[in-house]
């Protein structure tokens, strides 16, 4: 996800992909991740947890490998299907967590986002020194990132015979469909989602437009995305020991509006500043979000669902909100529009959040 944002020019231009072309490829993840985060939990009943995310990842490298294909086709498809099986990984871990960690769900969610908050600051920043050190344009930069993937299934493969699919067994969704607080972690997880996103993958050419080169503009989004690694592991504890998670929302949230609002108005002075106040804003809201799944919910099952229900709508929320973002760059040609219309999005992500953080155990 966050390695295509710093090419994405490159891939403009290579494949003749216009700027439609390039808002539908930065939301189709998103997409997937909507449609496909219902499955989960019923692979992860006929198959068990283990054996899901096995099948996930390696559907995961075969796309990370067929998106390096020659023509638009290729790139579509290969995303999709990366896309797809990072949706099962997406629901099931947090149950994982739930299950085996449960007196410890709070440090062991701080360290799984900080692995993902890491591992997105490191293909923000490396992917364009890579593809110059490796050649073969867009392709080379992108290429490395598929054999990560591959490693990963190795490591995950002594697991696959760990569980039974008596692990996850499906109901109690009804119950959790019926409570306003599910709803309101859905309105913050899309929404959240909805900037992180928005932001990985326009933020490169949005600096790019203002004179920085690639390589510069792929460092400043690194940048925002590794001072959320101490930051997510830091707050994910503070979410998982506090009964109530508001103060955490309303800080996360301010800290992103000021960094939207620095690049608004500023967007060549103290941009370092306004991408480490986004990183921390980020860096906050996405453990959080997270941390909400398992603490707001009595037991892995339960937790299996409520993911479920918040990254299918809200994952759906955010690809509709990112190819609106995209239409209106398109529309007006310029990015202070959009940056206005991220910060309205802030909105709806602090109200859910304040619902979302009462001190209440969803379906009870």
């Amino acid at each position: 996800m966050t390695s295509v944002g710093p090419v994405l020019r490159q891939i403009q231009q290579g494949l003749g992909l216009s700027g439609t072309g390039a808002s539908i490829l930065t939301m189709l993840p998103l997409l997937c991740f909507g449609l496909l985060a219902s499955l989960a939990p019923r692979l992860a009943h006929r198959l068990g947890i283990e054996r899901a995310i096995a099948l996930a990842m390696v559907g995961l490298s075969l796309g990370l490998l067929v998106r390096l294909g020659p023509d638009k086709a290729t790139l579509f498809v290969g995303t999709a299907v990366a896309a797809c099986a990072i949706a099962i990984v997406n629901v099931l871990v947090p149950s994982l967590i739930k299950r085996d960690f449960a007196a410890r769900s709070g440090a062991m969610m701080g360290l799984y986002t900080c692995t993902l908050t890491a591992a997105a600051a490191l293909a923000a920043g490396a992917t364009v020194p890579l593809g110059k050190l490796i050649g073969h344009d867009w392709r080379g930069a992108l290429a490395p990132w598929s054999c990560l993937a591959v490693v990963g299934v190795l490591v995950w493969l002594p697991q696959m015979g760990a569980r039974t699919r008596e692990d996850v067994p499906s109901g109690r969704l009804g119950p959790l469909l019926r409570d306003p607080t599910t709803w309101a972690v859905t309105v913050y997880f899309g929404t959240q989602s909805l900037n992180f996103y928005a932001l990985v993958s326009w933020l490169p050419t949005l600096f790019q437009d203002h004179g920085y080169s690639a390589t510069t503009s792929g460092l400043l989004v690194s940048a925002a995305t590794v001072i959320q690694v101490p930051v997510a592991l830091v707050f994910s504890l503070l979410a998982a020991r506090k009964p109530r998670q508001t103060w955490l929302i309303v800080f996360g949230t301010v800290m992103t509006a000021g960094g939207l609002v620095g690049i608004l108005f500023a967007p060549t002075t103290g941009v370092l500043v306004w991408v480490l106040l986004i990183g921390i804003g980020q860096g906050v809201a996405f453990p959080v979000a997270l941390t909400l799944l398992v603490v707001r919910t009595a037991d892995s099952h339960d937790t299996s669902h409520l993911s479920a229900i918040a990254q299918t709508v809200g994952y759906v929320v955010a690809a509709v909100g990112m190819l609106v973002v995209g239409a209106v760059h398109d529309a007006v040609g310029t990015w202070g529009p959009v940056l206005v219309l991220l910060l309205i999005f802030l909105v709806p992500q602090l109200i859910g959040g304040l619902v979302a953080s009462r001190d209440v155990i969803i379906g009870q």
